[in-house]
């Protein structure tokens, strides 16, 4: 269901969950310490408390999450790794990140399932469309691993696919650098603007790196909205679930 800027604000201020079914795209860097490297339990948990909150809400939450602060296939390949290779391992990270997620979202009392587009069976489901909706019927938390399953695609391009897929009504793209998508980077710039809406052609023509160009192309064809905003804002997951007016929609 696409969404327009003046619904989404429409929102504000109620407690009523503007979308039943969302899907969450994470960053592996999201999870990631002030070293760069591995997974920082204190942060780890504060994003599962966000996400259960959103769930209990309730709202069909499904998520898929990067590997970026494990393993980067691009840098690998750029040593000279084969870049099937490469990427084949960045979709293993992807699946510790997952199980790490699961670990702390079980902790605090959700129902969650792991599904992965690599086949490992001895710790995730492996991803079935109609299992995956069924899942979330059932009020569980389903967390996609191993991106699409082959290389050359990246997680957003993943995120497009599974939220198209499981019919999800926005996909949720939290940021944990910026509040929403800037002409410049604001951490560069500071009269950097930042845009309260777009549309997809804008978004492929300024050559803004939201998403990857294959991923954005996917919600335009098919009129998925996509938020920007900011993950390390507590509070802002259950925000952008209730349509409050925060970050950049592009539509």
């Amino acid at each position: 269901m696409a969404v327009s800027e003046e619904s989404a604000a429409s929102g504000e201020g109620k407690s009523q969950p503007r979308y039943s079914r969302v899907l969450l795209k994470l960053s592996g860097e999201a999870l990631a310490p002030a070293t760069g490297f591995g997974i920082d339990h204190q942060v780890l948990a504060a994003i599962a408390e966000q996400i259960k909150e959103v769930a209990d809400l309730p709202v069909e939450v499904a998520v898929v999450i990067g590997g970026g602060n494990l393993m980067r296939g691009a840098s690998y390949e750029a040593r000279g790794m084969d870049r099937t290779t490469a990427d084949h391992m960045g979709m293993l990270a992807t699946i510790m990140n997952a199980l790490a997620l699961q670990d702390a979202l079980e902790h605090i009392g959700a129902r969650t399932r792991v599904m992965s587009a690599l086949t490992i069976q001895a710790v995730c489901e492996p991803y079935i469309r109609r299992r995956a909706i069924r899942h979330l019927e059932k009020g569980r938390i389903v967390i996609f691993a191993a991106g699409t399953g082959s290389p050359y695609f990246t997680t957003d391009s993943a995120a497009s696919l599974r939220a198209m897929e499981i019919g999800a009504e926005i996909i949720l793209k939290a940021s944990h650098t910026v509040d929403g998508i800037y002409d410049r980077d604001p951490a560069k710039h500071a009269g950097a603007r930042r845009f309260e809406h777009l549309t997809y052609m804008e978004i492929l023509e300024r050559g803004l790196k939201v998403m990857d160009s294959t991923a954005i192309s996917m919600c335009m064809d098919h009129r998925l909205p996509v938020l920007v905003f900011n993950l390390q804002k507590l509070g802002n997951i259950r925000r952008a679930v209730l349509g409050e007016h925060i970050g950049t929609l592009v539509s």
